[in-house]
């Protein structure tokens, strides 16, 4: 009986400590929501807390709360016990005016200490949405022709080329509604284009007024559009499926949760199933094109906010050693797309091509984040050099003007080394300070009378043999010289060669994060694996690609025009899937293996 209660008291000990260990306390709310909007924020702590202390929202209208709710759970794996307990506090707020904003922190007590949550930033935007009514008459008078309706906006109507566009899709609904998938995909012809959704796979709903109409709502998608040429460009619509359920004997009550079973079947004889077509609203754009005037000569494309910097591993060193030199472009803006600038190094310098490194952080406030281009360099000569300055420009939208930036000036010293060379070249800045060294003559020793032993090669038969196998080699030499010469300076031929290699490298990629079930980055190498390789086997810039542009070009080639429905089906299947209903398990399957077959398939007519 004491054995078993000092068990008892061992498992109560490892629950209490499991218990208080990795203690959270976060904040989770929409990132965009725009005027009128009513919307959710939690905080959730992960552990146990009393004495609740809600923060001041100076900016936003309390519907209500807080209201908590709580759950726990136990594991015991490999005889490990975990204890998790989550305390959940949450309001409903109003939005009231534009701008960008601060969720503020809430405080709980934890273990006798007070603790704070996280922060967030939301942007509160104004509603510039047109109701577009859903296209199916034969139920429109059975559900209301504004019960469920599909918008999309833009959160900019005029804009520069190359400057960022935010394009969402929300859909407004006042019934339940079930089974939503994407009847058609916009083609976006004119615009570069990033899908940034944050939403994990799950849509999140809020609720708003429009139109005296209280509604709720969910953001579908969201894509940012950087436009490649001036002009009125316009958005297609965005066409979507989806079930309605319509109560017939009674209405719903008025805290009814239409998401309660959104991906479900509501059966019943109060219920009829009608299945609606609707589409968001086309959308104009007017793209303007850059300022010519004060364009600097350095100005390669970038548009946005940017800074520009670089640095450098060693200024001195000897001749023959290799030295690191980095250029790094951060800030907001089309950084994907840019160019970095490339810096003029001293004569007799070895540069090797640059490593470029993109990284880029998607949310709906845009694109932002860094690109670095890293030279290995190695100086042949010995002397003092100076690194000058390069430039970097980009056309800020905001300041409707060019901006240029300078990375740091670099003195470097380069002493001699003993692998130079016999020619003892000395650089000092400039071709007049030149010297030359060791170029005395040394005195000439006599060493007695010389005489002929052995046989002499020269001449010889194996001479001759070995002279013309010489020449047979060095011919050879230069015939494969100049074909990979020839094949490296096509870049055209070079970029179409590897396009099923660097395709297979992302699919392989595709497949780690299948195996971990990470969607997010699964959809994302898979999608750049086919355009990546349609980009390289057409040879057609990323900029310049778009679904009709992909059907237009693989018909050019006379490509069948089944697997040309088959790689646009799969294309705009990857930017959906992650929305569709069903197993996410068996939907990523299924998409890699079509990825595969389709890929295969257009190698063998596109080659």
């Amino acid at each position: 009986m004491k054995r078993f209660s000092f068990i008892v008291l061992i498992l109560i000990t490892a629950f209490s400590l499991r218990a208080q260990d990795d203690v959270s306390f976060k904040v989770i709310c929409k990132k965009q929501v725009v005027v009128g909007e009513q919307f959710q924020v939690s905080y959730e702590l992960n552990g146990e807390g009393k004495n609740f202390e809600a923060p001041n929202f100076n900016n936003f209208e309390i519907i209500g709360g807080p209201f908590s709710s709580s759950s726990s759970s136990v594991q015991i794996i490999n005889g490990s016990v975990t204890k998790t307990n989550t305390h959940t506090y949450s309001f409903y707020l109003k939005a009231i005016k534009e701008g960008k904003y601060t969720i503020p922190a809430a405080t709980i007590t934890v273990n006798k200490q007070k603790v704070k949550s996280t922060t967030a930033d939301i942007e509160v935007v104004k509603d510039n949405s047109v109701i577009t009514e859903s296209k199916n008459s034969s139920t429109a008078s059975a559900s209301g022709a504004k019960d469920v309706f599909l918008e999309a906006s833009p959160n900019k109507k005029s804009a520069y080329i190359g400057e960022q566009i935010t394009l969402t899709y929300k859909i407004y609904y006042t019934i339940p509604i079930s089974n939503l998938t994407i009847s058609k995909a916009p083609s976006y012809s004119g615009f570069w284009t990033k899908d940034v959704t944050d939403n994990n796979g799950v849509l999140q709903q809020s609720s708003i007024v429009k139109n005296g109409q209280e509604y709720h709502v969910a953001t579908i998608q969201e894509i940012v559009l950087i436009p490649q040429k001036a002009g009125t460009l316009t958005i297609d619509p965005l066409d979507i499926s989806c079930i309605a359920q319509i109560r017939q004997e009674r209405q719903q009550p008025k805290g009814y949760d239409p998401f309660e079973n959104f991906f479900g079947d509501i059966m019943g004889s109060s219920y009829t199933n009608v299945k609606k077509e609707i589409k968001s609203q086309p959308i104009e754009v007017e793209i303007k094109q850059l300022p010519t005037a004060d364009k600097p000569a350095s100005f390669k494309g970038a548009v946005g906010q940017f800074t520009f910097t670089s640095k450098i591993d060693k200024t001195e060193m000897k001749s023959n050693d290799a030295f690191t030199v980095t250029y790094t472009v951060s800030g907001k803006g089309n950084i994907e797309l840019l160019d970095l600038p490339k810096p003029n190094f001293p004569p007799d310098f070895e540069v090797y091509d640059p490593k470029i490194t993109t990284n880029t952080k998607n949310n709906s406030y845009g694109l932002s984040g860094t690109k670095t281009a890293e030279y290995v360099v190695i100086p042949r000569v010995s002397g003092d050099f100076t690194l000058k300055p390069t430039e970097f420009s980009y056309f800020d939208p905001s300041k409707n003007k060019y901006v240029t930036l300078e990375s740091d000036k670099y003195e470097l010293k380069i002493e001699r080394s003993a692998n130079e060379g016999s020619s003892g070249i000395i650089y000092a800045g400039g071709q007049e300070t030149i010297k030359v060294v060791g170029s005395d003559i040394s005195h000439i020793m006599t060493i007695g009378n010389l005489k002929k032993t052995g046989v002499l090669l020269f001449a010889s038969p194996l001479y001759f043999i070995i002279l013309i196998g010489m020449i047979v080699i060095f011919a050879i030499a230069l015939v494969i010289h100049r074909r990979v010469n020839k094949f490296n300076h096509n870049q055209v031929l070079v970029r179409n060669k590897k396009a099923t290699k660097i395709a297979k490298k992302r699919l392989k990629n595709a497949y780690g994060y299948l195996k971990i079930k990470d969607q997010n980055h699964f959809y994302e190498e898979l999608s750049q694996a086919l355009w990546g390789y349609i980009s390289d086997k057409l040879n057609i810039s990323r900029s310049q690609l778009s679904m009709d542009t992909v059907r237009e070009m693989m018909s050019g080639k006379n490509v069948p025009e089944d697997i040309v429905n088959q790689f646009i089906e799969l294309l705009n299947s990857c930017e959906f899937a992650r929305f569709a209903p069903g197993d996410p398990d068996k939907k990523m399957e299924e998409l890699y293996e079509k990825g595969l077959e389709v890929i295969t398939k257009a190698e063998k007519n596109l080659n």
